[in-house]
């Protein structure tokens, strides 16, 4: 046999040394992070550090008209902590059927005292143009759902950064403003001075829900004279996708008018502009919507006592 073949010769004593270094070498780090871990769990236990809780207790619209609706989301957040924790962001996203409408951050949201809570306010806006120019399917008058998703970023010691997700669904709509005609309007007291009539109104309300008419905001001209504004009595439902006729008195003083005033007593038809605005709620909150009508046309119609037909539905 030659030298080369001959087999190593290792001391049985080294070998079992080595390996038992190595053994000895894990288990002390093993020891050193169990040691770190308990010490962590006994300082939670002693101090009471937790993780913070929340939970999306309202929504509400505070504003809503038809370029935007403004949403409030009202988040209760818990903190169990012996000291303040920071709300470092938000991220939110609003969706309907899977499609984003709008999403953003908001940084630096506050501070959430120790062992407290407090209700933190998210503001978000929906614009219904963006809406709409993204999405043909959304038409105005439309009701589409929707889900706010919400996303609380907060520092706590021991833990660190925690993600709470949140999730919120329901129904917001697209609102679209009515059509107004004057359908005619009857005098029930003529002099040149003064004349009282009642303006025979035709309102379609082309939304997918009913609008309770609390109050006319409006100015209407009659062969570009300003006959002034009206004051609506009582509140109109305004069904869903339906006509509804008001007639709302009004005072005018006619030698206002010159030479149109004879074309109007004469029964022909005579131009008119509206324009304002209309108070309703809805299921959704309170708006206020515009109004309006240009180049309309319309008749004057006496009352029977004073030589008219009230059978004459003539516009």
């Amino acid at each position: 046999m030659s030298t080369s073949e001959e087999p190593e010769i290792v001391e049985r004593g080294v070998k079992e040394k080595e390996h038992k270094e190595g053994e000895e070498e894990g288990g002390f780090i093993e020891k050193v992070k169990d040691f770190i871990q308990d010490i962590g769990e006994k300082i939670e236990e002693t101090i009471g550090f937790g993780k913070p809780t929340a939970d999306v207790t309202g929504i509400h619209i505070p504003c809503i008209n038809l370029e935007k609706c403004d949403i409030v989301v009202d988040v209760l957040v818990k903190n169990p902590n012996p000291i303040p924790i920071p709300l470092i962001d938000i991220n939110y996203l609003i969706e309907s059927d899977g499609r984003k409408l709008v999403s953003g951050l908001i940084p630096d949201s506050g501070t959430i005292h120790a062992h407290g809570s407090e209700t933190v306010k998210i503001p978000l806006s929906l614009i219904y143009d963006d809406i709409k120019n993204t999405y043909d399917d959304i038409k105005p008058g439309s009701i589409i759902p929707y889900k706010i998703k919400v996303d609380l970023i907060v520092d706590v010691p021991i833990f660190g950064r925690i993600t709470i997700p949140l999730e919120k669904t329901g129904e917001i709509p697209i609102p679209y403003k009515p059509d107004i005609d004057v359908e005619k309007i009857k005098f029930e007291k003529f002099s040149f001075e003064e004349t009282v009539a009642v303006l025979h109104l035709k309102l379609e309300n082309k939304n997918d829900f009913d609008l309770g008419l609390n109050d006319l905001d409006y100015e209407i001209w009659l062969s570009d004279v300003s006959i002034g504004c009206a004051e609506l009595s009582k509140s109109v439902n305004l069904e869903k996708n339906g006509i509804t006729y008001m007639d709302i008195p009004i005072t005018f003083r006619p030698k206002e008018f010159g030479s149109a005033l004879w074309d109007m007593i004469r029964g022909k038809g005579t131009g008119y502009t509206m324009k304002g605005n209309i108070d309703v709620d809805t299921p959704f909150g309170a708006m206020k919507l515009p109004i309006s009508k240009e180049g309309g046309t319309t008749r004057l119609k006496k009352s029977k006592e004073h030589g008219g037909d009230d059978d004459d539905d003539e516009v």
